[in-house]
């Protein structure tokens, strides 16, 4: 800590030592664990923002265009800010898991193995459209994966996911873009607009309020800093 580390190397570092610690004690290299009663150093909450309004708006339009990429692209990214299914989830995607007309996809590989339902609007739908029309021309076009590949024509995986993505955002003139921000965006823009913690933790397909915390400690500084606005204890 004394040299920079961060609490979570740190952290780390201590869990292994512990581990030897007790290991040479067994061994009877040792008589006493030094390292008992050690507290953990004191990890300090990182907060995530998600992308801002103007920030999701410019990376959709670094999107657009008449190439199946830029369909692709842009069904990519409205479909994961608004469903907020994984990117790990949304690579797994079958053509018959998206229904266009109900507006909404099956999510069947998602943590733990359990599946859901999301929903998703008219402007996302049109965007999945066109990218399916597109995709017809493709030579993978009787794959039954949703998402292919562009000019290489392979699969499309994880690993081309956040490199297309990362492209995009970099267009977008967005800095220190991640997978996981679309995720947190959509979390906080779900609860931004009145959407209820129970209704986005069965969305996202959480169990418990960790992740929750996780993924909102943002929008909860936010919110509760409109909130002390409006209460006005300064008004004396």
């Amino acid at each position: 800590m004394e040299h920079g580390a961060e609490a979570s190397t740190a952290l780390s570092r201590q869990k292994a030592l512990r581990l030897y610690a007790e290991w040479l004690v067994r061994e009877g290299e040792m008589d006493s664990n030094p390292l008992v009663g050690l507290k953990p150093p004191k990890q300090d909450k990182k907060v995530t923002h998600g992308l801002t309004e103007d920030q999701l708006k410019r990376l959709i339009k670094a999107c657009q265009g008449k190439t199946l990429r830029d369909r692709r692209d842009e069904a990519l990214v409205r479909l994961m800010v608004e469903t907020g299914i994984r990117a790990s989830e949304t690579v797994s995607l079958q053509l018959p898991d998206v229904d266009l007309i109900q507006g909404r996809a099956i999510v069947h590989r998602g943590k733990g193995g359990k599946g859901r339902t999301v929903s998703f609007g008219p402007q996302t739908a049109a965007c999945l459209d066109r990218y399916i029309r597109a995709r017809k021309a493709h030579h993978l076009a009787s794959s039954t994966a949703l998402w292919v590949g562009g000019r290489t024509g392979k699969p499309f995986t994880y690993p081309g996911l956040d490199k297309t993505l990362r492209y995009r955002a970099e267009v977008a003139g967005i800095d220190g873009f991640h997978l996981h921000l679309l995720r947190h965006t959509f979390a906080q823009r779900w609860l931004r607009a009145g959407g209820s913690e129970q209704g986005l933790m069965a969305v996202a397909g959480w169990e418990n309020r960790q992740m929750l915390d996780r993924y909102t400690s943002a929008s909860a500084s936010e919110r509760a800093l409109t909130e002390a606005q409006k209460l006005g204890l300064g008004d004396l």
